[in-house]
């Protein structure tokens, strides 16, 4: 679709990865709404008609959800299910009965099997259960895959589902309770070596890996899907780069600053043994390539925190 002039309703967009596509849609020409709790509560179907009816919007992109690191999805997985699921379910549904143009769902990683053959290909979603701790969230969110498939098919509805890969940068979810894992190190390390501690403690034994994607690029991924991708088939949108926690930790340490010393706490949970995206997919359908290392958007999410700690303190 042609952005440029089109209307663009952003569930989520007041959030973390939702304000960089409203920038990135906006800086495309469209006339863009973003849409937070406080302005629509997707879980009131009324409320999301009523929305739908006053903006009129050429298409709808569905960022919007409850989400967290392992922490909190262990300590909430009945919320965490339920309210991914029901926004969802009702948005659609909504955006299909208002005659929306094109909708865009952004679905998760966590949708994966625990034990999928990496790297992950979108073939693979079906083959096994979720990895347990996040697994409420992983099919909530995969089951909007299915609601778009069946109303591509019965109804003609032009939605399309994107799994985002881990994100970070600017703008992320720095708490320690409710953050995952990069600005959490990020917020760890920094205060570390601020105060001078000599250790800082991580979560499991640092040996699963994870592929990460700078919040700038997966922005621009959604606009390139929005733009040139209609197609019924999910579509990964990562960077195709694999590293394990341990290494993490050692590149936020030295973009931190942090020079003391790591102790794991094996008691607590390692999480999915490894996570990489194939990204074939993205190249080829809409033309999407991530573009920035890890080093570097690092060390860019960390000067932003330092930036915004500062102000506070």
């Amino acid at each position: 679709m042609k952005l440029s002039g089109a209307t663009v309703v952003v569930t989520g967009g007041h959030g973390f990865l939702g304000s960089h596509v409203v920038e990135e849609l906006a800086s495309a020409g469209a006339r863009v709404v973003p849409v937070g709790r406080a302005e629509c509560d997707l879980r009131q179907r009324a409320a999301v008609d009523a929305l739908l009816a006053d903006v009129a919007p050429d298409a709808v992109v569905h960022l919007a959800a409850v989400v967290g690191g392992i922490g909190a999805n262990r300590a909430e997985p009945g919320r965490f299910l339920y309210e991914n699921a029901v926004m969802g379910l009702e948005l659609l549904e909504a955006c299909r009965l208002a005659g929306v143009e094109k909708t865009l769902v952004a679905g998760t990683v966590c949708a994966y099997p625990k034990f999928t053959p990496v790297p992950f290909h979108e073939e693979d979603l079906w083959n096994g259960y979720p990895e347990e701790t996040n697994a409420p969230y992983g099919l909530a969110k995969k089951l909007l895959l299915v609601q778009a498939q069946a109303y591509r098919e019965q109804y003609g509805m032009n939605a399309i589902y994107l799994l985002p890969v881990n994100l970070y940068g600017p703008g992320d979810n720095m708490d320690l309770g409710t953050g995952h894992v990069i600005p959490s190190m990020i917020a760890k390390f920094s205060e570390a070596a601020r105060r001078g501690e000599a250790t800082v403690e991580l979560w499991g034994d640092g040996s699963p890996t994870r592929e990460f994607l700078y919040v700038a690029d997966a922005a621009r991924a959604f606009r390139l899907a929005l733009e040139r991708y209609d197609g019924a088939d999910p579509v990964n949108v990562g960077s195709g780069a694999e590293i394990s926690i341990r290494q993490l930790a050692e590149v936020v340490a030295e973009a931190t600053g942090f020079t003391g010393s790591l102790r794991w706490d094996t008691t607590k949970p390692n999480g999915q043994p490894r996570r990489r995206l194939a990204v074939d997919r993205a190249a080829e359908r809409f033309g999407f390539r991530a573009e920035t290392e890890l080093a570097k958007g690092i060390a860019a999410t960390v000067a932003w925190y330092e930036e915004q700690a500062g102000r506070a303190g």
